[in-house]
C-alpha cells in the first residue's frame, strides 16, 4: 500500500489497489470485516468454479452430452455468481484504477475477467453475431467462463493469505503490548496502595513493583533494589542488578526483590510504546518490488488497452463482412490473450516453490520482497545476544581459591545448595552446571535472599553467601587480599561474576557468560567470503561486546545500544547505498528487523521479531543466511526468466492477436486459441518455476 493513503476504517489503496495497515493496533482484538468478506467469496467461488472447470474441460469424457447451448447456460449460471459477486472487489479497484488513473494488477485483472466473462455471455446470449468462421465442429461460439471464474478464484484466494498474514503481525504488536501490565500499584502521599489502570498513572507517581512483576511505566528507582529482567528491551542476556537511582523500563521483568519506583514516561511516551510505534511504521512503509510491478503495470495495460481499441477499429472499417462480428473477436481476443495470467504467476509461483525449498533447509520466508533483496545484501548487522550467542547464562568457569580447602566439586555443590531457593537466572545457571556435572546439591536451611545482592544460607552445616562483590563485603567477607586473580576484576573480564564465601572466608568465584553458537564462525566465514560486512549492534555491556567481536573477528562493534538507536544505524547505512539486512532474536530487535531492507529472525527468538522479520532461520542458525541467499539468487534468476517469457508471449501474441498477420498470411487468432496460448503460457511459467525444487543449497 501506499502510506500517504489514510482513511477511517479498512479498505484498498485507491492508488495500487493493496489492503490497507492499520496506523495504530490496540492490545485487544479487533475485528477484519475485509478478511472476513474475502474468505466468505473465496470459499463460494470455489465451490462453484470447481464444477464449472470439471464441465468445461471434462464435460463429454463424464458422460454428459448436452447441447453446446444448454452447457454454454449452465455455464453462465455457475460463472455468474463467481465474477459479478466474488470479484466485485476486484471490479471495484479496477474502476478505481481507471478513476484515478494509477494502473495496476487490479487493472489487468478486471480486464481480463470482464473481457472473458463479456465475450463469453455475449456468445451465450447472442451466438449469431459471431461468424461462422469462429465456431466449434457444433457451430457453437466458444466460450471463457471457466477463465474467468477460475482467475477470480485464485485473486480471492491470495487476498485471504495476505489479508491473514496482515492479522497476524498486528497479533504480533499486540503482543508487545501485552508485556506492559493492566494496573499499578500506586502509593499515596499517605503511604497507603492501591491498583490503578494504567492509564490513571501519571509522570510523578510513585509505583511499587513486586517479585515475578513486570515494570508498568518507563521511571527510576526510589527505594529498594532487584534484578530486572531486560532482556526484551535491551538484548542483555543478564539480570540487571538496581538500586535506587537506577533506571527502569517498561515492560521488563522484576526477577526478584522488590522496589518503589517513580513514574518519568507514561502512555505513548514510553520506549516499549515507541517500539510498537516503530514497528507499525515500518510494516506501513511500500518495498521497492511493489513500486516496479505497478510501474510495469502503468506501461503494460494502456498500451493492452490501446492495441484492443485499434484492433477493433481497424477491423470495424477495413476487415471484411461481417465487419462488428471480426472486429469485436479481434478485440477479445487481444484482450483474452493479454489477461495477466503468466504475468501474475510469474513472480508468485517462483515465490511459492522457493518458499518450500527454504522450509526444507530450515530457512521461512515471509515475503517476496526479502527474498528478492536479499541477493542484494552487501551489509549484515547483526545482535549478539540470541544471534551469535545461545541467549543463555552459562557458566563457563570456576575458580577456588587454595586457602579454602574445597575442591571445584565441592564448590559448586555448596554454591547450587543455596542458589537452589532462588530464581534469580543466574542461580538456576549455577545449578543447572551442578546438575550436568552430577555432583550432590544438599538443601539450604536459613534460606535469605537480599534482592540486588546475593543470597545466603547454610548447606551441609556450613555457611555459605553468594553474590556479587559488595554483597560479600557488606558481609564482612574480606576481599582486599592481593591474591585475587586479575580475572575476577570487573573491569577486565566481560563475564558476570559471582563471588562465593564459606564460613565467611572468600572460597571461590563463578564466571557466568553467554555462549558463542558453535554455528557462527563457520556462517560468518561464508558470509564474509562473499563480500558481505558483518557489524555487531548489541544492547550487552562494552566489554562483553568486545569479547565475543574478537573471537569472530567482528571489526565493526556498537555496544549498549538501544531499540531506537539500532534502527537509526540502519538507517545511516542505507543512506550510504548500501543495502543492509539485519539478524535478531529479541523484542528489542524488531524496529531494527522491520526498518532493515531484510530483516532476518531466529527461529528461536520471540514471535514479535519473527513477525517483524521478512525471513526466519528456523534453527537459529547464522548458515541459514548462507542458504537463503543462495536460494535469493536462484529465486531471481527464475522470476527474470518467467518475466521474460510472459513479455515476450505478450510481445507476440497480443499483434497477433490483433490481426497483423491477416493481410500477409491471412491467420487471425481466435479467441479460443488465444486462451489456449494463455493457458501455455501459464503452464510454462509454472514448469520453469518448479526447477527450484531442486536448486542447490
Amino acid at each position: 500500500m501506499h502510506p500517504q493513503i489514510v482513511q477511517l476504517g479498512p479498505g484498498a489503496c485507491p492508488i495500487c489497489g493493496m489492503a490497507l495497515e492499520p496506523m495504530d493496533v490496540f492490545a485487544e482484538v479487533e475485528a477484519d470485516p475485509e478478511y472476513d468478506s474475502m474468505r466468505r467469496r473465496f470459499w463460494v467461488s470455489t465451490a462453484l468454479s470447481l464444477p464449472l472447470l470439471l464441465l468445461a474441460m471434462f464435460g463429454e469424457s463424464l458422460g454428459l452430452h448436452l447441447a453446446p447451448a444448454a452447457l454454454h447456460w449452465i455455464e453462465l449460471v455457475l460463472a455468474t455468481p463467481v465474477v459479478l459477486w466474488g470479484g466485485k472487489p476486484f471490479f471495484q479497484r479496477f474502476w478505481a484504477s481507471l478513476v484515478n488513473r494509477s494502473a495496476n494488477m487490479f487493472t489487468l485483472i478486471g480486464l481480463g475477467t470482464g473481457a472473458a466473462y463479456l465475450d463469453s455471455l455475449v456468445a451465450t446470449v447472442y451466438p449469431q453475431i459471431f461468424p461462422a468462421s469462429f465456431r466449434d465442429m457444433h457451430g457453437a461460439v466458444p466460450v471463457y467462463f471457466e477463465a474467468a471464474a477460475v482467475i477470480t478464484t485464485l485473486v480471492l484466494l491470495g487476498q485471504v493469505l495476505e489479508l491473514r498474514a496482515r492479522q497476524r503481525t498486528s497479533g504480533a504488536i499486540r503482543a508487545l503490548l501485552d508485556l506492559t501490565p493492566a494496573q499499578a500499584h500506586r502509593i499515596s502521599t499517605d503511604g497507603t496502595e492501591a491498583d490503578v489502570s494504567l492509564s490513571d498513572v501519571q509522570r510523578g507517581d510513585l509505583l511499587r513493583v513486586r517479585p515475578g512483576e513486570s515494570v508498568p511505566v518507563d521511571g527510576t528507582i526510589r527505594e529498594g533494589a532487584s534484578a530486572v529482567d531486560e532482556s526484551m528491551v535491551t538484548g542483555e542476556a543478564m539480570p540487571v542488578e538496581k538500586s535506587p537511582g537506577d533506571t527502569v523500563i517498561g515492560g521488563t521483568l522484576n526477577a526478584s526483590g522488590s522496589f518503589v519506583m517513580e513514574a518519568e514516561r507514561v502512555g505513548g511516551e514510553t520506549m516499549l510504546a515507541q517500539i510498537v510505534k516503530l514497528v507499525s511504521e515500518a510494516q506501513r512503509s511500500r518495498a521497492p518490488m511493489q513500486r516496479l510491478a505497478d510501474k510495469v503495470a502503468g506501461y503494460f495495460v494502456p498500451a493492452v488497452i490501446a492495441t484492443a481499441v485499434l484492433a477493433f477499429v481497424g477491423w470495424l472499417f477495413f476487415g471484411p463482412e461481417p465487419r462488428f462480428a471480426h472486429a469485436l473477436v479481434a478485440a477479445v481476443s487481444v484482450l483474452i490473450i493479454a489477461c495477466p495470467c503468466a504475468l501474475g504467476l510469474a513472480t508468485p509461483m517462483s515465490i511459492m516453490v522457493a518458499v518450500g525449498r527454504g522450509a526444507h533447509a530450515g530457512v521461512l520466508i515471509r515475503n517476496a520482497e526479502a527474498l528478492e533483496t536479499l541477493a542484494k545484501v552487501d551489509t549484515l548487522v547483526v545482535d549478539k545476544t540470541g544471534t551469535l550467542t545461545e541467549g543463555k547464562p552459562r557458566v563457563t568457569s570456576i575458580y577456588v581459591f587454595a586457602d579454602s580447602a574445597l575442591s571445584k566439586e565441592a564448590l559448586l555443590s555448596l554454591a547450587a545448595g543455596v542458589e537452589r531457593s532462588s530464581e534469580h537466572p543466574l542461580a538456576r545457571a549455577i545449578v543447572l552446571a551442578a546438575e550436568q556435572a552430577q555432583v550432590p546439591i544438599a538443601n539450604a536451611s536459613e534460606f535469605r535472599a537480599t534482592a540486588g545482592g546475593g543470597v545466603a544460607g547454610r548447606v551441609a552445616g556450613k555457611a555459605v553467601l553468594a553474590g556479587t562483590k559488595s554483597f560479600l563485603q557488606s558481609r564482612g567477607v574480606d576481599l582486599s587480599q592481593n591474591n585475587l586473580p586479575k580475572l575476577t576484576e570487573p573491569n577486565s573480564s566481560p563475564a558476570t561474576l559471582v563471588y562465593v564465601a564459606v564460613e565467611g572466608r572468600l572460597a571461590g568465584v563463578f564466571l557466568l557468560s553467554d555462549q558463542i553458537k558453535p554455528s557462527t564462525p563457520e556462517a560468518l566465514r561464508a558470509l564474509r567470503s562473499e563480500g558481505i560486512r558483518v557489524v555487531m549492534v548489541t544492547g550487552d555491556r562494552q566489554e562483553t561486546a568486545r569479547k565475543v567481536a574478537g573471537e569472530l573477528e567482528i571489526e565493526d562493534v556498537h555496544a549498549e545500544i538501544q531499540p531506537q538507536q539500532k534502527a537509526e544505524i540502519l538507517k545511516r547505512f542505507r543512506e550510504q547505498g548500501r543495502v543492509v539486512a539485519m539478524a535478531g532474536d529479541g523484542i528489542n530487535d524488531a524496529p531494527a528487523l522491520a526498518a532493515a531492507d531484510v530483516g532476518i529472525a531466529m527461529g528461536t527468538g520471540t514471535d514479535v521479531a519473527i513477525e517483524s522479520a521478512g525471513i526466519t532461520l528456523v534453527k537459529g542458525d547464522l548458515r541459514g543466511i548462507v542458504r537463503a541467499r543462495r536460494l535469493s539468487r536462484a529465486t531471481i534468476r527464475n522470476i527474470r526468466q518467467n518475466l521474460a517469457f510472459a513479455f515476450l508471449y505478450n510481445t507476440l501474441g497480443i499483434p497477433i492477436a490483433a490481426g497483423v498477420l491477416y493481410p500477409i498470411f491471412g491467420w487471425l487468432l481466435s479467441p479460443m486459441l488465444a486462451s489456449a496460448a494463455m493457458s501455455f503460457s501459464s503452464v510454462s511459467v509454472i514448469a520453469n518455476a518448479l526447477r527450484l525444487r531442486k536448486a542447490p543449497l
